[in-house]
């Protein structure tokens, strides 16, 4: 695949250029080259992430940072079988637990969801920084979900965390999935109360929290360039239809009050 001659493969992390070092220098360009471009397309194209990220994993397979890289390529586009083997691999070369909670999330996307709350249940879980664990509570929370089990969810979701004023990088997903938990279990006067939560934390945009909560509100956005709802204006110079410039369409009845 193509590489942009913008990319010289030095603008991934030093940690990721370390790895590379294991490889020789023209193959380690290569491959660093294909992980670029996986970073720069993964959240707007999938799929051509998933693409350069297999070109990198064939040159450098025995690479740690390729094989997780692939595995979250794999998990953007939603082939999650590839992720989940990716993420496997990775875990098995570093012995770290950080990809615990996407490698749980795998197996709801292929339909495993009780798997997923056995690993919510393991040690491994206890291993994660405070990012993980949230992280893995939102994925059990997902797992109760499509088990039907909507109380359930909703509980799971409830935690220090979520209760704590204090506005961190998980904050406004949290607060967005029991807001979302809340409203599909018929609760909405506290869905609602929890999406304004949600839109307080979320400085980014990373949810939709402010568009659900409007929908709540029964707020409706209108294009206000709506061809259909506004009559075409005439053009410069150009008369109204009624001959006078004024638009009432009164030419007639004037002339005839006069005679």
């Amino acid at each position: 695949m193509p590489i942009p001659e913008d990319v010289s493969g030095f603008e991934l992390d030093k940690d990721v250029q370390q790895e590379l070092q294991s490889l020789p220098k023209g193959l380690a360009e290569e491959v660093a080259k294909n992980l670029v471009m996986v970073a720069r397309l993964i959240d707007e194209d999938a799929e051509g992430a998933y693409g350069y990220a297999k070109v990198a994993l064939r040159l450098a397979s025995r690479v740690a940072a390729v094989r997780e890289a692939a595995g979250f390529a794999a998990y953007a586009s939603q082939n999650y079988s590839e992720a989940l083997a990716e993420f496997r691999a990775a875990r098995r070369m570093t012995g770290r637990v950080e990809l615990w909670p996407v490698m749980a999330d795998c197996e709801r996307g292929l339909g495993r969801p009780e798997k997923a709350l056995d690993m919510a249940g393991e040690p491994e879980v206890q291993k994660l920084d405070k990012a993980g664990q949230v992280e893995m509570r939102l994925v059990a929370a997902g797992a109760r979900r499509d088990m039907g089990q909507l109380d359930a969810a909703i509980v799971t979701l409830q935690s220090p965390e979520l209760a704590s004023n204090s506005v961190q990088p998980w904050t406004a997903r949290l607060r967005y999935a029991y807001a979302d938990a809340l409203l599909a279990a018929g609760r909405e006067d506290e869905a609602r109360e929890w999406f304004a939560k949600a839109v307080e934390s979320d400085k980014d945009g990373s949810t939709d929290a402010a568009d659900r909560l409007a929908e709540l509100e029964g707020v409706e956005f209108v294009d206000a360039f709506d061809d259909d709802d506004v009559d075409e204006a005439p053009a410069p110079g150009q008369v109204p239809a009624d001959g006078d410039g004024d638009g009432d369409g009164d030419d007639e009845d004037e002339d005839a009050d006069e005679k």
